[in-house]
């Protein structure tokens, strides 16, 4: 996985703690650690929480999730399921980017 630097590029100097936890702890320390969730099942985990969230992040991760060898089948699989539990607009729009993404 390549190093992530998004948090000190957007918030470095603004927040340069919180920065620096995006870049290494969230993305250098727990993305990276595969021996239990690989990097595939990791997306699928944080599309879900983040569709469940409503949370603007869903767009990014989608593409994330996408490169990590996520199929079309298998997000289109959780947004269904979620869709009972999160809510039903929640996976529509859920759909309008993934559809997006995965085409």
């Amino acid at each position: 996985m390549k190093k992530q630097t998004a948090g000190r590029e957007q918030l470095g100097e603004f927040a340069p703690q919180f920065a620096a936890l995006n870049d290494d702890v969230l993305f250098g320390e727990v993305w990276a650690k595969e021996e239990e969730l690989s990097a595939h099942d990791r997306s699928m985990v944080t599309c879900a929480a983040l569709l469940a969230m409503s949370a603007p992040q869903l767009e990014a991760h989608l593409k994330i999730a996408k490169e990590n060898g996520v199929t079309k089948e298998e997000i289109s699989a959780v947004i269904t399921h979620l869709a009972f539990y999160a809510g039903w607009p929640k996976a529509w729009s859920a759909f309008s980017m993934a559809k997006e993404i995965f085409k």
